[in-house]
């Protein structure tokens, strides 16, 4: 049975919005694979969750794990893929991520920034990287360069930390997601310390004659000792022909996040009209011509996570009109 299961973060629109986003939004095949369908199901995570729940899917359910709330209160225990999808070679102990970022001041907290906008160059992340690992070595703490955006580190003693992933932190107070556990205040002043030696680095300042943020702090968060043992999962640039041809399987689709986590919903509103000629179409019609037996479209926001499951029957149920409803009554404030 050829199956294919979707996971499309941000596509549930958050409430006050949703009526003036739908009425743009021109997706008659998403329309057709929401409303016409054999199943729905839905979950819905706490509020301070320290991994979105598209994260979570990914990194539990994927996994074979049941209990998404227990893996919803730390970020994903995935630092050991990453390291190996970059090349790395694999490493014992503990490690975590260790992300270059900017965090800015607002009235009254500090916020993280979606690392995303922050257009790091791999000349500028070397750079950084080499003082920050002078700190690091100074404590005791073995730092591994991965790419621009992701270094690893290593702290053994550190495996117990409850971490949150930056996109679950962006745009909040950062005191809410910051690394907890016995170990934090070895953490707070491992990030102190790379704070105030960037603070004055000359390449931030470079940076802001350019009209970029400073990169002025890091985020620890994915703590793993060994790479998760999880099924392959598709991206979108392997395109829905070639899954099809297959035996299906699971993909992401990614390309709302940063307009959704960015409150950039004209950008948002585009990728979904990219999404629908280039995966919703296809899929609808590889469903009615009988060269996919089910779909399950994984819709979600911050908080939620919605399964659509649709069949070649099910979207035979002519009396029910194709609409984005099913999507958007599952949007909160």
């Amino acid at each position: 049975m050829k199956h294919l299961d979707i996971l499309l973060p941000f596509a549930i629109p958050p409430a006050p919005l949703a009526p003036d986003l739908v009425r743009e939004l021109k997706v008659p095949a998403l329309s057709l694979l929401i409303s016409r369908t054999n199943a729905v199901s839905t979950h819905r995570f706490e509020e301070f969750s320290r991994q979105l729940p598209h994260e979570v899917i990914l990194s539990g359910v994927l996994a074979g794990a049941g209990d998404l709330q227990e893996f919803a209160a730390s970020s994903p225990a995935d630092t050991h893929d990453k390291m190996q999808a970059l090349g790395l070679p694999a490493a014992e102990g503990f490690w975590f991520t260790l992300s270059p970022m900017h965090i800015h001041i607002a009235r009254d907290h500090l916020v993280l920034t979606d690392q995303r906008r922050l257009e790091i160059s791999e000349s500028e992340s070397r750079a950084l990287f080499a003082s920050a690992q002078e700190i690091c070595n100074e404590l005791g703490k073995t730092l591994v360069y991965g790419d621009a955006c992701n270094w690893f580190l290593r702290a053994d003693d550190w495996a117990g930390m409850q971490t949150a992933t930056p996109d679950a932190a962006c745009g909040h107070n950062i005191d809410i997601w910051t690394a907890k556990g016995s170990n934090e205040l070895q953490w707070r002043k491992l990030q102190n310390e790379i704070q105030m030696l960037w603070f004055t680095d000359k390449i931030n300042a470079n940076r802001e004659m350019q009209g970029l943020k400073p990169i002025n702090s890091v985020w620890l968060w994915g703590g793993s000792s060994q790479p998760l043992d999880r099924q392959k999962i598709y991206s979108s640039k392997t395109g829905p022909d070639s899954i099809l041809g297959g035996q299906g399987g699971h993909v992401l689709l990614d390309a709302l996040v940063e307009a959704a986590l960015n409150e950039d919903w004209g950008v948002w509103l585009d990728q979904m009209h990219a999404l629908e000629a280039s995966w919703f179409a296809p899929v609808a019609a590889a469903l009615q011509g009988g060269r996919l037996n089910k779909l399950t479209l994984n819709a979600s926001d911050a908080t939620t996570v919605a399964g659509f499951t649709a069949t070649q029957w099910s979207l035979r149920k002519f009396w029910i009109k194709p609409s984005l409803t099913p999507l958007t009554s599952l949007a909160s404030i």
